[in-house]
């Protein structure tokens, strides 16, 4: 396994589990509790981490690489079809009403 992700925020970790987890990636977060020890350990070393398998690593790491990425997704706002609430492109779903994003 490696680590695909770390943050001193396990909320953050967890969010990125999220999103791995819907790529359909498994994945273990690691040093959950390991804040307790902070002082006695670097307090990098104490941080949350995200681990995968090594087969799915470079895939896991593009994927999180785009997630925290400050780009603004391409593509063109989109009207729902099913209320017609304006949406930018980086939606896939429709706040509103729930509708998906026609392609």
């Amino acid at each position: 396994m490696k680590r695909v992700y770390s943050s001193q925020s396990i909320t953050m970790v967890h969010h990125m589990m999220n999103i791995l987890e819907n790529n359909s990636i498994v994945c273990v977060v690691r040093n959950e509790d390991l804040f307790m020890a902070a002082g006695e350990l670097p307090a990098i070393e104490c941080w949350p981490e995200l681990w995968v398998s090594d087969s799915e690593y470079d895939q896991a790491k593009g994927i999180i690489d785009t997630a925290i990425s400050s780009e603004t997704p391409k593509g063109t706002s989109w009207k729902c079809p099913d209320c017609g609430e304006e949406h930018e492109p980086q939606f896939t779903d429709c706040w509103k009403c729930g509708a998906i994003r026609p392609d």
